[in-house]
Order: structure tokens, then sequence, then C-alpha cells
């Protein structure tokens, strides 16, 4: 019988690629998201299929879960922007805190051995105290964002220990890459601004680093994790991912504009205050224990990304 994989937010930029990563390996994908249709981002395939709802709704998720019969859950679906959980927090702890919930009691109320892979955040360890997180560092996240992805993984932490469910929670550092429409990241930011020739503005101050990592490195570390999770014992695994780049966010923009070979043209603001200021993730335990590492080099994978965005920022 064919595998089965749900992905959440599978219209996301995580979510696009993990889907075709999947279906190039054959496997049936089941995408659910509440966006409006955009399965022309995959070729057509007759082992895809789009589920259009939201996961707050508990009654939904419990219907999704009974109409197929999932080989691994990969729950990504979120919301991501910090920006946004400053203006909107209750929605944010509604979507990321209630929406996971709803899927860990759905398993555990099914009986069913799924592995559930939750996508946390390095953001969920709060502000950095010394030189790189570890993954037994205590979560301590202060905003709203932060909040809502620490909490999310420490419930999974729960649901796995006090229900026995297999749980996967992978805490990744800043992910870029192609279909990333969340245009008020930095990456496509600059990059849509300097396509359309215009002054990017910083709202930070520009000194808050950060690991950047490419998309098809975590979609691989993300499989990696389900594999490990089939054929292991251990009800419980957690993985830090991150990259050699560590970058403060001017770094990042002028790699941009390099690599587009245009002269810097940004105008930093610095009035956005609720952010942390430094992170740094230590991953030797999943290229120990998964034999996982990033591969991709990042003017290379910029590069990539910015040609997907010339072919379609006009209809973003």
């Amino acid at each position: 019988m064919k595998k089965k994989f749900l992905v959440t937010g599978g219209f996301g930029l995580l979510g696009v690629s993990l889907v075709n990563f999947l279906l190039k390996k054959k496997y049936f994908v089941v995408i659910l998201d509440y966006k409006p249709n955009r399965k022309h981002f995959f070729k057509k395939s007759k082992n895809l299929k789009i589920e259009k709802g939201n996961f707050c709704e508990k009654n939904f998720v419990e219907k999704i879960l009974k109409k197929y019969n999932f080989s691994c859950i990969f729950h990504l679906g979120a919301q991501t922007q910090v920006l946004k959980a400053l203006k909107n927090p209750y929605e944010t702890f509604m979507i990321n805190v209630l929406g996971t919930i709803n899927f860990l009691e759905a398993t555990r109320k099914s009986k069913k051995k799924i592995p559930f892979i939750y996508s946390s955040s390095d953001k969920a360890y709060g502000e950095l105290q010394k030189k790189f997180y570890l993954e037994n560092d205590k979560l301590n996240a202060i905003f709203p964002y932060d909040t809502s992805k620490s909490s999310s993984d420490l419930i999974c932490q729960s649901y796995s220990k006090t229900f026995k469910l297999k749980v996967g929670i992978i805490r990744s550092a800043n992910i870029f890459g192609a279909y990333d429409l969340n245009l008020k990241r930095i990456v496509p930011e600059t990059i849509i601004s300097i396509l359309k020739k215009k002054k990017l503005i910083i709202r930070s101050s520009g000194k808050q680093k950060r690991d950047y990592i490419y998309v098809e490195d975590v979609s691989r570390a993300y499989f990696k994790l389900y594999q490990k999770l089939l054929n292991s014992n251990d009800q419980l695994k957690i993985y830090n991912i991150g990259s050699k780049y560590n970058l403060n966010t001017l770094e990042i923009i002028k790699k941009i504009y390099k690599v587009m070979q245009q002269k810097p043209n940004f105008q930093i603001k610095n009035y956005s205050k609720s952010e942390i200021n430094n992170q740094r993730l230590n991953y030797n335990k999943i290229k120990k224990e998964l034999k996982w590492r990033p591969i991709y080099e990042i003017e290379k994978s910029l590069k990539k990304t910015i040609v997907w965005y010339e072919n379609n920022y006009k209809k973003i």
C-alpha cells in the first residue's frame, strides 16, 4: 500500500518544498491549507490531493484523519509572521497552539501510531544567552510568535511523554527559498525591492543575527526525521537544524545585492524593537544521529531563489 503523508501549510515556503520532495519519491500527499488553491505550484500528479480547511476546527481535523490512513503528519501550517503576531497575538496563539493541539488530540483519540512531526523554531528558545542553542536548553520565549512556538513545542513533548505518541520536533533556523509569499521576510522583501527598483526599508537596527538555511536542506531533514521515528523505539525526537551562515540582517541584505549585481539601496529605520537580537543553533545532534548536514551554499541558493522571484513576483 502506498504511503500517504499529510502536510499542513503545504502552499507555504517549506510546505511546497517538502511536498515536491515526497512526490518525487512517489508517495501520496495530502495538502491541508486554508489559503486559495495553489496547485499550480506543483507538477500535475495523481498522487497529490488538496484539502482546504481550518485546522483550528477540531471536528474538521478529526474528519481528515478518519478519511485518510496517514503514514505521517507533517504539521508545518502556522501563522509565521513576527510583526503580524505583535498586531494580533490572539489569532497567532489560536492558530499556532490550538491548531497543534487539535492534531495531537485527534491522533491520541484515533489510537493510531501515526508519527507527528512538528515545525518548531529557533525562536522558541528566546534570546541567546551563550554561544549557541542546544536541544536540551530551556525554552524561554517572550514575544507572541516566539511563545506560540515554544508553547506548541512543549505541548508536543507532553503528548508524546504522557500518551506515548511518536513525535518529532524540528527547531529550524531562518529558512529562505522560492515560493515564499510572506513578503515581509527579509530575503523576499530585499529581492522584490531590487526588482522593483525601490529603496529597501529596514525596520530593525540591521544587527540581529540569525542562521540562514536553504529550504531544500530543511525538507531533507524533515524526511530523515520521519524515517528515524519509523525505525526507532523512541517516542520523541528533537533536533536543531541550522547552517554555517550566521549573519546579521545587513550581511544577508548585502549578499543579495551582490548576487543581483546591484548597488545597495536601503535605509535603516530601527523602529521594530520586539525581536530577538541573537540566535545560533548547534546542530551536531542531527548530524550525528540522522547523518544530515546542510549541503547548499548560500550564494547559489540565493541565485535560485532570485530566479524564482524574477519569474513570478509580478504574479504575487
